[in-house]
């Protein structure tokens, strides 16, 4: 991978992770533009791009905990405070001031109680990714026609989310529905094409909540399961990729994370104002392109770029066998010279005649 391959791979990470379009499909689509790994056998390579979307997912995490660090913060304090409380038997001021304003979670701040929800809502996405983990790493998840299906399905279900939601729901008012909703909804994130963010802001419409709060609490969620899939990938892709990749990887991530403070920043104040509906009709029109490019046979729905039994490694000429001269026959040679052959010992029928003529 190329340092202009890796800015243009971070920038399409920063921009797509938090708006609501699907990062890693985008990123499958630039990476089999840009011809990424295209040596490799294609189930090597899905598994090498899965690899270096994770490791570069790691610089729009760290763009969620600088954005949210002052949140982030306030709510591990906040839990540790409470718990303590609660083992001396005791309540901490603000889980008493909580209860005299009489709030359901009583027993803990509000600071505290978020942190549980956001513990809750990881369970999800945590079992399921690591069952599936082999899946999702292997070129079944890199097919466009599951991609292009997703991206028009979750547009569709964002649709709906904003026509039924209520969203009267502020970030005090979120429960363990909420957590279950939203945490549910961020499983079909796993599915290439569905977007993180999409389908949480989508849970969490279905759920009541404002356009606002889905977002930022979609955001706090992410940070669990970002940060597992990419540091458990991290692991594997020191393997995997080529060392001579670490420079770009390390580049990419660093504009992925630029690029996605940024990005989160936008969203927020975009969606206080406005509904998610530009982004509903940008995943439509992106969807329906991508099937109607593969029904036409433009592309194809997997990366052709490898034939298969190829690998990352160089490739080797094959050695063929040398053509065997054809073996002369010492059989029929021996038998046309007169001295070698079996019935030279034997007169022939002339020389017989002769000496009975002459006898």
């Amino acid at each position: 991978m190329s340092i202009l391959q890796a800015i243009i791979l971070g920038i399409v990470q920063g921009l797509t992770e938090f708006i609501p379009i699907s990062s890693t499909a985008h990123l499958i689509f630039v990476s089999r533009a840009l011809g990424l790994y295209g040596g490799a056998e294609q189930t090597a390579r899905a598994e090498l791009t899965t690899a270096t979307i994770a490791v570069i997912q790691l610089g729009t995490l760290l763009a969620v905990l600088i954005y949210f660090a002052r949140d982030i913060w306030n709510i591990s304090y906040a839990f540790v405070r409470d718990h303590l409380a609660l083992v001396r038997g005791q309540k901490s001021e603000a889980a008493m001031e909580m209860t005299m304003i009489g709030k359901r979670q009583s027993r803990l701040s509000q600071e505290a109680w978020l942190g549980w929800l956001v513990i809750i809502g990881s369970i999800p996405i945590g079992t399921i990714g690591l069952l599936l983990k082999k899946m999702i790493e292997g070129p079944l998840t890199k097919n466009l026609w599951l991609i292009a299906t997703m991206m028009i399905v979750v547009a569709i279900g964002l649709g709906i989310a904003e026509l039924v939601g209520k969203r009267k729901r502020e970030m005090e008012e979120l429960g363990i529905l909420d957590a279950l909703a939203v945490g549910g909804a961020q499983v079909l994130s796993l599915m290439p094409g569905a977007s993180r963010s999409g389908s949480t802001i989508m849970g969490g419409l279905f759920a009541g909540e404002t356009r606002e709060t889905a977002a930022r609490f979609s955001f706090l969620l992410s940070i669990p399961a970002i940060a597992a899939s990419g540091l458990l990938e991290l692991k594997e892709a020191y393997t995997k990729l080529p060392s001579d990749s670490y420079v770009s990887l390390a580049v990419a991530t660093i504009v992925s994370g630029l690029v996605g403070y940024a990005s989160i920043w936008f969203l927020l104040r975009f969606l206080r104002t406005h509904s998610t509906g530009i982004f509903i009709g940008y995943r439509i029109v992106v969807g329906f392109t991508v099937l109607a490019l593969l029904f036409a046979g433009v592309i194809n729905a997997t990366d052709a770029g490898a034939q298969p039994g190829q690998t990352g490694e160089p490739k080797q000429e094959q050695t063929l066998p040398t053509a065997i001269a054809p073996t002369p026959n010492t059989n029929q040679s021996t038998n046309n010279r007169r001295q070698n052959s079996v019935n030279s010992s034997r007169p022939s029928s002339r020389r017989a005649r002769s000496w009975n003529e002459n006898k």
